[in-house]
């Protein structure tokens, strides 16, 4: 868990750093730095799903996930929840703003195979070494994130706490399941996720990115069905 708490550690700095940066900078140039967040997500995004091997495996997961998310309204609820507890916090429209500098935040830093893979590797052999070089990643980008979207980026620390200190505390049960095809194929829909993600914070579409997040869980079972019937 160490290296977990040293993740979320490097979040709240970069966060910290990004918020005494941003009181100086004019607005403009805050939404100009937002928009090359986006296009840097976007370049992120297609350069994780290019790894994918069998796109039959993308196209059902996200369908299935896609299908459900909106059937449960997830990006509904999420924002809806989010914004209540970030009222507290901000009236108006800065509750909205805070509550999508967090969301957004929590996808791009959680999302991908360097999660995964680092988490399982704390959790199995205290080999630690990803989630640090995660850690200084995470650190710059909370920089930049916090600089162009707000206080909400901090938030994101509290969820890579508790999402990845899980995978930690739950590696022994998790690794069986995790083979590199199924981390490489969840890490592909997710950098799919991601992708849509980037275009909308360039303000290109308005996808409801969360309806899109049951698409990682679909992959499992997409793949264990296609190796059933022999795909």
């Amino acid at each position: 868990m160490f290296a977990v708490i040293v993740n979320t550690l490097a979040i709240i700095a970069g966060s910290l750093i990004g918020l005494c940066i941003r009181r100086g900078v004019p607005e403009h140039l805050t939404d100009a730095l937002m928009k090359s967040l986006g296009l840097c997500t976007i370049v992120i995004g297609i350069e994780g799903a290019l790894h994918e091997t069998n796109i039959l495996i993308m196209i059902v997961a996200v369908s299935l996930g896609v299908f459900a998310g909106e059937l449960m309204d997830a990006d509904g609820h999420v924002n809806r929840f989010t914004e209540r507890v970030m009222g507290r916090f901000a009236h108006g429209g800065g509750a909205s703003r805070i509550a999508n500098a967090f969301v957004t935040s929590c996808l791009i830093m959680n999302v991908g195979a360097m999660v995964i893979v680092g988490s399982l590797d704390a959790g199995l052999r205290a080999e630690y070494t990803m989630l640090y070089t995660k850690s200084l990643l995470d650190f710059i980008s909370g920089i930049m994130m916090t600089a162009a979207m707000g206080i909400g980026v901090m938030g994101s620390a509290a969820f890579t706490l508790i999402f990845q200190g899980a995978i930690v505390i739950f590696a022994e049960f998790l690794a069986p399941f995790m083979s590199d095809f199924l981390i490489n194929e969840m890490s592909c829909t997710g950098s799919l996720i991601i992708l849509a993600l980037g275009l909308n914070m360039m303000g290109v579409t308005s996808f409801k990115v969360i309806n899109y997040l049951p698409a990682l869980a679909a992959v499992p079972l997409v793949v264990w069905i296609m190796n059933l019937i022999g795909l």
